[in-house]
Formats: structure tokens, C-alpha cells, sequence
């Protein structure tokens, strides 16, 4: 089986606009395909990836970008991270980071577990695995579904 934009981006650079043009399959063919990667640390700029492969996916990013999430900035420890929402980059919605098996695929990613840390969140967790030097493509889980993907960009 052949994915069009997978081939392509990794004879170029694969990056959140090559990710925003892949449709789920391909991003589901690229988390299996990646390693888990060291756990970010930092600020780590996000996108949000809604409706992928589609036209609309890059100006759903940039306004969810610009409104509603800007991505996640870990604590200093390097065990937790909080969410940063809205034009202020408000830190709210603390996760707690760690290795663990991925529910896709049942390989080691980064685990973002909300489940003793939020109440607003418990029901959340997102996985992440390394796609490109600096760059994290994520899977969003609510209630036990896979629901979403996102990336993470370490500065």
C-alpha cells in the first residue's frame, strides 16, 4: 500500500503543513511507523489537527491556534506538562508525562495522562511519538476512542 504524502515528506521535510495534508490513514501509518522519542521538555507549540487531508484543516489550525490552544509547556521536574489555552497561554490542565505502551499499537510513545490530574480531563489521554527531528505527532483519546491528532514542535 502506497501513501502519497508519507513518501513524499520524507524525501523532503515533514512538517506540521506536510502533516495538516495527510488524511488519517497516513497520520495513523506515521505514528506506527515512528519512535517514542525522549520526553519533550519545555514550551512546546502545538497544532491542532482537525479534519487532516482536507482544505480545511490549516485554516482550522490556525484558528484554533490563535483562540482556543497554543500547544503545552512541561514543569521544570520534566514529569508534568499544562495545557497553554487562549490568547494568553494560560497554563491550565496539568498531565503527567512518562514512557508507556500506546493503545494504537501497543509500542512504547510518550504517555500525557490526565487521568489523576484533571478532573475537566480525566476521560483524555494523548499519546506522542517523534516524526522529525524536534517535531511530536500526537493521538487525542476520549473515553477509551481515538478521537483527534495533534503535533508538538521542541524548541
Amino acid at each position: 500500500m502506497v501513501f502519497r504524502h508519507v513518501t513524499a515528506v520524507r524525501d523532503d521535510v515533514l512538517d506540521e503543513r506536510a502533516l495538516q495534508r495527510m488524511d488519517n490513514r497516513e497520520l495513523d501509518l506515521l505514528f506506527r511507523s515512528s519512535p517514542a522519542g525522549d520526553i519533550p521538555h519545555g514550551r512546546l507549540p502545538g497544532t491542532g489537527l482537525l479534519f487532516p487531508g482536507t482544505p480545511a484543516c490549516g485554516l482550522l489550525a490556525w484558528l484554533v491556534h490563535l483562540v482556543v490552544w497554543q500547544g503545552k509547556e512541561t514543569e521544570p521536574s520534566g514529569r508534568s506538562l499544562q495545557n497553554l489555552i487562549g490568547p494568553l497561554r494560560m497554563r491550565t490542565i496539568r498531565a503527567l508525562l512518562s514512557h508507556d505502551r500506546s493503545w494504537v499499537d501497543d509500542r512504547d510513545c510518550v504517555l500525557i495522562d490526565y487521568s489523576r490530574t484533571s478532573i475537566v480531563a480525566r476521560m483524555v489521554r494523548d499519546e506522542v511519538r517523534l516524526v522529525a527531528p524536534g517535531l511530536y505527532l500526537g493521538v487525542v483519546w476520549l473515553w477509551k476512542r481515538r478521537v483527534g491528532w495533534f503535533t508538538l514542535r521542541q524548541q
